[in-house]
C-alpha cells in the first residue's frame, strides 16, 4: 500500500539568517507549527537554499553556542563549513559530506564558512536537522561522526535512474554509516529526468522529504522545487518520478514517544531539567572553547 500524503508545503515566505553565515528557511517547527509526534524523532529543518555569498575576508558563520540533549545534522550539498567543540573536535565539511554532530550530556559549538571558501565565495547550499535523544541517552558523552561523501553508502538506480546516497539506516541493502540511537532513515536521493525510484518506508515511521532541487511526482501528487512532503504513518510504499534532474531528502525515523521540553539550544523532557541544563551551562560545565 503506498504510503499516504498529508501535505505538501511550499518553501516557508521568508528566510532568516543564522549568524551572519547561514540563511535558512526553517521548515519545522516554526514556520508549520507542527505538533512533535508528527515528526519526532526529528526536531528542526533548516534548509540554507542555494545562495551565492560574496568574497570576504572576515569569516562569517555562528559564534560559540550551547546543545545539550539532542543531535545536530548538517549535509553539505555546495560550499564548505568549518567547525569546532569543547570535547576538541574540529574539521570541515565539503560537498556530499555530514557532520553528525551528538551534544548528549552537554557540549558548546561553532560553525562557520570554511577560510579558503570565504575568501572565494560562491554557492552555499546547506540542509541542518535536529534529531531527538531518548531520555536514557540525554546524559551521553558528547561525540562528533565525521561523514565523508566516500564514507556514505551508495545506491546506484536502475535503468540510469540516478542514486542514492545513504547517511543513515537502509536503502535496499545498502547501509549508511551514519551511527543513531533510535532507527533512522536519512537518504540523499539523486534523480536524473525521468529517473524513478520505489522504495519501502515502515508505517510506523514518521516520514517526510524536501525537495532540495528540481521538480518530483511523490506519489502520484506533484512536488515542486523547495516543497516538503509529509506523510501519515499510513502504508509503506513511496514512488519518486524526476520531471527533471532532482535532489531529494528523505527523512525517515520511529517517534520517540516522549515529552519533550526545549528552550533555545537544549532539548530535555521536563522543565526542570531544562533549568538543570541551563545551570550546568553557566557554571561551566559544557567545557570551554574559543
Amino acid at each position: 500500500m503506498k504510503k499516504v500524503i498529508e501535505n505538501i508545503f511550499a518553501k516557508p515566505e521568508a528566510a532568516g539568517m543564522v549568524g551572519d553565515g547561514f540563511r535558512v528557511y526553517n521548515y519545522f517547527p516554526g514556520a508549520r507549527n507542527f505538533l512533535p509526534q508528527k515528526i519526532s524523532p526529528f526536531l528542526m529543518l533548516d534548509f540554507n537554499a542555494e545562495v551565492d555569498f560574496s568574497p570576504s575576508e572576515t569569516v562569517r558563520g555562528v559564534g560559540v553556542h550551547p546543545h545539550k540533549g539532542f543531535e545536530t545534522v548538517t549535509i553539505a550539498y555546495k560550499g564548505a563549513v568549518a567547525h569546532a567543540d569543547s570535547a576538541g573536535n574540529s574539521g570541515v565539511i565539503y560537498p556530499g559530506d555530514v557532520q553528525w554532530m551528538t551534544a548528549g550530556g552537554g557540549i558548546l559549538h561553532k560553525e562557520y564558512h570554511e577560510e579558503e571558501y570565504s575568501k572565494k565565495g560562491g554557492p552555499f547550499e546547506m540542509v541542518q536537522l535536529w534529531v531527538n535523544l531518548p531520555k536514557k541517552f540525554k546524559q551521553t558523552p558528547a561525540k562528533y561522526q565525521a561523514i565523508t561523501d566516500a564514507d556514505t553508502g551508495k545506491a546506484i538506480l536502475a535503468d540510469d535512474s540516478g542514486y542514492v546516497r545513504v547517511i543513515a539506516g537502509d536503502f535496499n541493502g545498502v547501509k549508511g554509516p551514519a551511527f543513531t540511537f533510535t532507527p533512522i532513515n536519512m537518504l540523499d536521493i539523486r534523480l536524473n529526468k525521468s529517473g524513478n525510484l520505489t522504495t519501502s518506508i515502515p508505517a510506523s515511521h514518521n516520514t517526510a522529504i524536501l525537495v532540495v532541487n528540481g521538480q518530483v511526482e511523490v506519489n502520484g501528487l506533484q512536488a515542486p522545487e523547495h516543497s516538503f512532503v509529509l506523510f501519515r504513518n499510513e502504508g509503506e510504499e513511496i514512488s519518486l518520478k524526476a520531471h527533471e534532474n532532482s535532489v531529494l531528502l528523505l527523512l525517515s525515523g520511529e517517534p520517540i514517544k516522549e515529552p519533550v521540553a526545549s528552550y533555545g539550544p537544549f532539548v530535555m523532557n521536563t522543565q526542570e531539567e531544562l533549568l538543570e541544563a541551563i545551570q550546568e551551562f553557566n557554571t561551566g560545565k559544557f567545557g570551554t572553547l574559543e
